[in-house]
């Protein structure tokens, strides 16, 4: 387990657009949004989008990232050669959780900082609230992206899936529209991304999330994760 692990580690640096993608963009992208004098009722844009900059992060490794790292292993046979070792699809998977989840963290104590140091915006009231659903909310955007990466046959596929489920992940999010229709938000309420922003939200606003976030956080975590080991494909 710690050989898979430091090796993910040594290829995740070996790859600059990926890190420039989950780390740097994010960061990026709130200080376009700071620069901006807009607001929404009073308050202003950088401070409405930082939670969903934050979610988008776990978008970026789980849904785009590792499906085509797993699917271009099991292309290249690679992941026919760890067949024959004691690793098993438990090692392979969590090797790859553990490894972006501490670039997902890492880039959301970025996204915080410049947040609060180039714009103002107040660190999150309810700290320990916020580290429960930031770390409930990366990985279950992760194992999504694991389970994507378990059965996709090659890393075009798995890319082609991961795009497809961009898109309406971060619009029940609110990264298209951040003021939702009822209707929209409550869909969203479900989807591992919008309870995800909504739970963020709450916690930075000095609120405990709602128990019903954490719990559809947890359900698709444990879903997704125990699927991707289940139908684990080696070739």
């Amino acid at each position: 387990m710690k050989m898979l692990t430091m090796t993910e580690a040594k290829l995740l640096v070996r790859e600059p657009l990926a890190l420039f993608w989950g780390l740097v963009f994010p960061m990026a992208l709130l200080a376009v949004m700071g620069l901006s004098s807009s607001d929404i009722g009073g308050v202003p844009l950088v401070t409405i989008y930082e939670p969903i900059v934050i979610a988008f992060v776990g978008v970026v490794f789980g849904v785009q990232g590792i499906p085509v790292q797993v699917a271009g292993y099991r292309e290249r046979r690679i992941l026919r050669r760890l067949a024959t070792t004691p690793a098993g699809p438990v090692r392979v998977v969590a090797a790859q959780l553990i490894v972006s989840l501490v670039v997902v963290l890492a880039a959301t104590a970025g996204v915080l900082a410049v947040g609060r140091l180039g714009f103002g915006v107040p660190l999150p009231r309810q700290p320990a609230g916020f580290v429960l659903v930031a770390v409930l909310s990366a990985t279950a955007m992760l194992a999504l992206g694991l389970l994507i990466g378990a059965v996709a046959p090659t890393a075009r596929s798995a890319g082609a899936a991961g795009t497809v489920l961009f898109f309406p992940l971060m619009y029940f999010a609110g990264l298209w529209a951040p003021q939702l229709s009822p209707a929209t938000r409550h869909i969203g309420q479900y989807t591992p991304l919008g309870a995800g922003a909504q739970a963020l939200r709450d916690a930075m606003a000095g609120g405990w999330p709602h128990p019903a976030a954490l719990l559809v956080l947890g359900a698709w975590t444990l879903a997704c994760a125990g699927l991707a080991v289940r139908v684990f494909r080696w070739e």
